[in-house]
């Protein structure tokens, strides 16, 4: 069959993204025997003339359009990217008769709310190379879709019980179409396991992977760097959610990468536990240049009720490791969540300052997701009510916070300019 994938992404937020997820489900159909097109929007000027010239040349037999982000999660003018996705799938509606299959992150933290609002035919939540494959593969047998795992139906809801596929080298990475975008100033991202244990209690991460942690062989995922790499991709992030954990793997991985001498560089987010001497000298030797340290916060009350496992200590040891191996540190703040108050707010912002990091990103106000420990406080304390629809943007700030926060951090930042805060 002939397949039209269609990343809906427009919004460069700090930076250009790839389609990773979408050259996935672009390789696994093509290994099925299925002939793909992928149209990357970002960047084009005018969609309606590429939708158009796309479908009239190849004529899809079915159409997918990954939604990676719901809204940006700026609390005080969020923008909603549904809306954008909608408009293209109305413009696809009047050019092909081909079915319409949402996919993607965001589409899968709100499968059926998201469906029912965008006017596609169907979504598969989770993981799309099994699903979509199967998909094509019923409609190729004009065999009715019931059963699918992780495909919602417009009207019917979800058909079968999401499958995380638990031998992710059995799935392809993307293949040359997608990652050519990576060429020049762009950044190549790699996903080594997906999955994630930790449950911080705002976090939308479980709803989209799981949580139980599934993993790339490092000599597969070091073999595919290298073939790019030999066509001069040299600048990669290591999209992992935690890529220090466990330690044994990413030790793996960082050997095979400085085997291999590629000649790259990377990013990496790295979970303030779980870092030693050893791990951050291998990072480095493997190509290490920065790493994310996603600490949320620098009061230890507030980091128990958040559910992380580590503590203020951990994130400076963290961070000195990574500093004395030469790698650069990014920092993450996100204030006003449950317990917050005025004190921790301040020492979390003399914390942070005091770590010497090379950037410090800082969030005010937590995006509710639902299936969260968040969603159930917000609903505790009256924030949103049981039956509201989260698609659409709604917020955590902890009771009289929220102009003295925005007034404290934007004095803070006035004289750090590495400091980055939401406006």
């Amino acid at each position: 069959m002939r397949v039209l994938l269609i990343s809906s992404n427009r919004s460069e937020i700090y930076m250009r993204t790839i389609p990773l997820g979408l050259g996935c489900v672009a390789s696994a159909l093509r290994q099925a025997g299925h002939e793909v097109q992928i149209l990357d929007l970002m960047g084009i000027a005018d969609v309606s003339k590429s939708l158009s010239g796309a479908v009239r040349q190849l004529r899809p037999d079915a159409v997918g359009i990954s939604l990676r982000n719901i809204d940006d999660q700026n609390m005080r003018s969020p923008r909603l990217f549904l809306g954008e996705a909608k408009e293209i799938i109305e413009q696809v509606r009047c050019l092909s008769p081909a079915p319409i299959i949402l996919g993607g992150a965001g589409y899968s933290i709100f499968p059926e709310a998201a469906l029912e609002r965008s006017g596609a035919d169907m979504g598969v939540c989770g993981e799309g190379e099994e699903t979509f494959r199967l998909v094509l593969e019923r409609m190729e047998r004009k065999e009715p879709l019931a059963g699918l795992p992780g495909l919602y139906l417009k009207g019917k809801g979800l058909q079968g019980a999401r499958v995380f596929v638990k031998d992710l080298d059995r799935l392809p990475l993307p293949g040359s179409d997608i990652l050519s975008l990576a060429q020049g100033e762009a950044t190549l991202p790699v996903q080594t396991r997906r999955g994630c244990p930790l449950g911080c209690i705002y976090c939308s991460t479980a709803s989209i992977e799981g949580r139980a942690v599934r993993r790339r062989s490092p000599k597969k995922v070091v073999e595919w760097i290298a073939r790019w790499a030999e066509e001069d991709v040299r600048q990669l992030y290591l999209v992992d959610n935690t890529f220090n954990l466990p330690p044994s793997y990413a030790k793996d991985l960082c050997r095979e990468l400085a085997d291999a001498s590629c000649g790259v560089s990377w990013r990496s987010i790295v979970y303030p536990f779980g870092m030693d001497e050893d791990l951050a000298a291998l990072m480095a030797e493997a190509g290490c240049v920065e790493a994310s340290l996603g600490f949320e916060s620098g009061c230890e009350r507030i980091l128990k009720i958040s559910k992380k496992r580590f503590r203020p200590p951990d994130v400076a040891r963290a961070r000195a490791l990574l500093g004395r191996s030469g790698i650069r540190c990014m920092g993450f703040l996100l204030l006003g969540g449950p317990g917050e108050t005025r004190d921790s707010v301040k020492e979390s912002l003399a914390f942070a300052d005091s770590l010497d990091l090379d950037a410090l990103k800082i969030t005010i106000g937590l995006r509710i997701y639902p299936q969260t420990p968040l969603a159930l406080q917000a609903v505790k304390e009256g924030v949103v009510e049981a039956g509201d629809d989260l698609l659409f943007p709604r917020f955590y700030m902890a009771a009289g916070l929220e102009n003295w926060v925005r007034e404290t951090v934007y004095s803070y930042a006035e004289g750090r300019p590495n400091w980055i805060v939401d406006r």
